[in-house]
């Protein structure tokens, strides 16, 4: 019943469609996203991670996948195999993950034998389907010797069971699946469970919130395929039905699951509404922030909104790293209290980077202001591409911020989330470069690229080339489809090129940008005019109209608030959107390393070093007060050598 998938595939965004024979709600949101097949990356960055995803980690997790039973798990639930089920209760989930992020290589370059490979699990999925719609491997396969934490009865669990966890990633893959293939056959999956569920929960029934928020973000995705407002209307329940008394049983092993009796844990102290700071497991958190933007933009009620963005507030005041990682707690995988972030014991799963990422884009979707792009590129460039190694198969589960030598890499995890969230999240990069409005182009980020774009105004063709992140150099050549045509060009301009890395006031820099944004049209310099952080740009556009944007790229040091008792006394160093850190296999150990922050750092790209980085060079004072000359490296590059220490945060002389 298995076969073992060893195939190149290129991966690329899958974008629900928002037909079916429902009534859709409008959308709120004054921003549109290219369709994926109008964006090709072409960026010297990007797209050789892109294509490492491609060709090492969505095999490498295929095979993982196969080879601990997760999709041996689905064969015996649907009584093609023998067996009995192996590991944790959400391992089902890892499996749809992969899916979808196969189905995206499916939609960039059609290949019959991943089609192939990607259709077998399908029909593994849909044995292990009970006729109602109900899809749990551990519970069909033996209801009575189940994986801890499935509770005794469908549902009376939620809070450990992760049965709407499982589903709502099952969703996204057949969406996935669906757009890839035309292919109804997971779709119709999905469609049965959600139909189960949408009859099992809800007002005057089980009135139960999901422990573990995602099944939001998958109804969402089948309202937006399908039309069906019942997906809606089910998303919009979770969030609600959040903070209100709900009919739970806790699992009876007791102490084990001791952290999911806490609701501030599941952020179910309060309604969804009423909330103001950022509580309890991050990566919940994060998707359901993100969902609650969603459901605002889908209804067009924007207390959702305002309240995802009270806590975002809360968030860049004293809970988010200097990297975009969030979670700083290893117990609970949890926000800390204001200010609390530690380094060495820092969490920030790579899964809550991922989140981030949607919870950003989506608030930048509904509001159009930067500031949220701006965590969202930090978050990118920094805590989560550090969650996988150079190799593309040794991944980071936590992303401390200092290391005493005792941290690696690790080729799998009995929760391998992460692994899984990072394959299906490379090949969706390109949904976030571009945005449209009905009078313009916004540029969001700076990625090799070109997009086919149709906005208010027609038609146009737009193509980015960069040295991104180690140059700040972009160019960007304008085709309308017709000559003559007038509409807004908006550029970003990065919150990194004034005095703080980002909103809010956690971080600022020690020493102010030497240089200006410059922008060029036809090699004629033109003012800079920024409306709400873009760069507006608005002419009649002519085919091969061209547009040199310069942001000043260097080195600065960054110091924390003083509240942040963990960064007192330190400092560190960025460039562009990249956070930098000290490692022993270029200077020997490091945690006792001292800099002033008045010192002059440089800057050279090492294209022998780890595939080509840019590294930053400065004195420091070693341990025994001598003088050094230190490398500092990306951050998102360390533990790809050897062991050893590791510090974003150096020690200051004064």
């Amino acid at each position: 019943m298995r076969r073992s998938y060893l195939l190149l595939a290129i991966p690329v965004l899958c974008l629900a469609s928002c037909t079916g024979s429902g009534e859709n709600t409008k959308h709120k949101s004054w921003l549109g996203i290219p369709a994926a097949a109008d964006i090709t990356v072409t960026d010297a960055f990007w797209s050789p991670k892109i294509g490492l995803n491609r060709t090492i980690t969505i095999p490498y997790v295929f095979s993982q996948c196969e080879e601990t039973g997760r999709i041996d798990n689905f064969a015996i639930a649907g009584g093609l195999k023998e067996g009995v089920h192996v590991g944790e209760r959400y391992n089902d989930s890892d499996v749809f993950k992969i899916i979808e992020g196969a189905c995206y290589s499916l939609m960039e370059t059609p290949d019959s034998v991943l089609q192939e490979y990607v259709d077998s699990l399908v029909t593994l999925v849909a044995a292990a389907q009970e006729d109602d719609g109900y899809l749990y491997t551990t519970r069909t396969i033996d209801p009575v010797n189940m994986a801890p934490g499935a509770g005794r009865e469908r549902w009376v669990d939620e809070r450990v069971s992760h049965e709407l966890y499982n589903a709502g990633h099952m969703y996204e893959a057949a969406v996935a699946h669906h757009e890839a293939t035309g292919s109804d056959v997971l779709l119709n999956v999905a469609l049965r469970n959600a139909a189960l569920v949408y009859n099992e929960f809800g007002w005057g029934k089980r009135e139960i919130a999901p422990g573990h928020q995602e099944i939001e973000i998958g109804l969402i995705k089948l309202y937006r395929l399908t039309g069906d407002n019942r997906w809606l209307e089910l998303a919009r329940f979770f969030l609600d039905v959040r903070g209100r008394p709900g009919d739970y049983v806790h699992h009876p092993e007791g102490t084990r699951f001791e952290v999911y009796n806490d609701s501030v844990y599941l952020q179910m102290h309060k309604q969804v509404l009423e909330q103001t700071e950022a509580v309890g497991h991050a990566v919940r958190g994060g998707y359901m922030y993100a969902a609650m933007a969603d459901i605002s933009e889908e209804t067009g009620d924007d207390r959702y909104l305002k309240a995802s963005r009270r806590i975002w507030d809360d968030v860049t005041r004293g809970k988010i790293y200097i990297t975009g990682g969030i979670g700083s707690k290893e117990y609970g995988e949890a926000f800390g209290e204001p200010y609390e972030l530690p380094n060495m014991t820092a969490y920030t799963e790579t899964c809550a980077s991922v989140a981030n990422v949607f919870w950003n884009f989506r608030l930048y979707r509904a509001t159009g202001e930067t500031k949220y792009l701006d965590i969202l590129e930090r978050t990118l460039y920094n805590g989560l591409i550090s969650g996988i190694g150079n190799d593309g198969c040794h991944f980071f589960y936590p992303n401390p911020l200092e290391s005493d030598g005792s941290f690696s890499r690790s080729g799998w995890f009995d929760c391998s989330c992460c692994p899984v969230n990072i394959a299906r999240f490379m090949p969706a990069l390109k949904q976030y470069i571009w945005s449209v409005a009905d009078d313009g182009v916004n540029l969001n980020l700076f990625i090799g690229s070109e997009a086919r774009i149709a906005n208010g105004t027609g038609k146009v063709t737009i193509r980015q080339e960069t040295e991104y992140p180690w140059k700040g150099d972009v160019r960007i050549t304008v085709n309308p489809e017709a000559d003559g045509s007038t509409f807004l060009l908006r550029i970003r301009i990065p919150s990194w090129t004034g005095e703080a890395p980002f909103e809010g006031g956690l971080y600022h820099y020690v020493n102010p940008q030497k240089e200006k944004v410059q922008i060029k049209i036809n090699g004629k310099k033109v003012p800079v005019k920024i409306k709400s952080g873009f760069a507006v740009i608005k002419r009649a556009w002519n085919r091969g109209d061209k547009v040199e944007v310069t942001l000043p790229m260097e080195p600065r040091f960054v110091v924390a608030r003083e509240e942040v008792a963990a960064d007192s006394g330190r400092v560190t160093l960025g460039m562009g959107p990249l956070v930098y850190c000290l490692e022993e296999a270029d200077n020997g150990p490091v945690r006792e390393m001292r800099v002033n922050p008045g010192t002059i750092a440089q800057f050279t790209y090492d294209s022998t070093l780890m595939g080509g980085i840019g590294t930053i060079t400065f004195d420091v004072t070693g341990p025994g007060g001598s003088s050094i000359k230190a490398r500092a490296i990306p951050y998102y590059s360390w533990a790809n050598r050897s062991n050893g220490e590791m510090t974003v945060w150096i020690k200051t002389d004064n």
